[in-house]
């Protein structure tokens, strides 16, 4: 049987420094051995010494938000191409459930201001997210964060209490919907025959 990305929402609310980042981090902190996809709710606050991003680190450019809805993604076996592929397809993909998740509500218009660049998601001019793709000796990681609030950003950025979304429900519906794209990357992968 083919292996199948686990996914997990953890209750407790905890902070990202970086060192989250890491290898068998859902397995050994929640029982997920495998591929997974774990997010929780948090602070951020990631010190030069654990940033990955080379720009940033030239940049001295700070990164931290009060409370942040966080996502780390671990697939095994995965260079860094197939993880910066994987972090543009799943910022899309978050950009997809929050436009839904707009669609009928009072701020139904921001859904327009929505966009994404490379692997950020912004709402006009305001930075929503974060994100960061790397890889282990053994597995390819992503980091991928959204402001819920705007409070302790370093930069003009958006919040989901921006949108008028709740982080928690937003939470499970793109843990949700990632596991649905990625079932459907496998199944893709096993329905084609090869060629000479």
């Amino acid at each position: 049987m083919n292996p199948t990305l686990k996914t997990h929402f953890i209750p407790r609310e905890m902070p990202y420094d970086g060192t989250q980042l890491k290898s068998l981090f859902a397995y050994m902190g929640e029982g997920l051995m495998g591929d997974s996809l774990v997010a929780w709710i948090g602070a951020c606050d990631v010190s030069f010494e654990h940033m990955v991003d080379g720009e940033d680190l030239l940049q001295q450019s700070p990164i931290r938000g009060a409370r942040m809805l966080h996502f780390v993604m671990e697939i095994f076996g995965a260079d860094l191409r197939e993880m910066t592929a994987r972090q543009r397809l799943f910022s899309a993909l978050v950009g997809e459930v929050l436009r839904e998740g707009l669609l009928g509500s009072a701020r139904e218009a921001l859904a327009a201001q929505l966009r994404r660049s490379g692997d950020d998601l912004y709402v006009g001019e305001g930075k929503l997210s974060i994100s960061i793709a790397t890889v282990s000796p053994v597995s390819g990681l992503i980091h991928f964060a959204m402001n819920v609030t705007n409070e302790g950003t370093p930069v003009k950025t958006a919040s989901l209490e921006d949108l008028g979304l709740d982080a928690r429900v937003m939470a499970d519906k793109i843990l949700a919907a990632f596991a649905q794209e990625d079932d459907g990357l496998r199944q893709a992968q096993m329905k084609v025959r090869w060629v000479r």
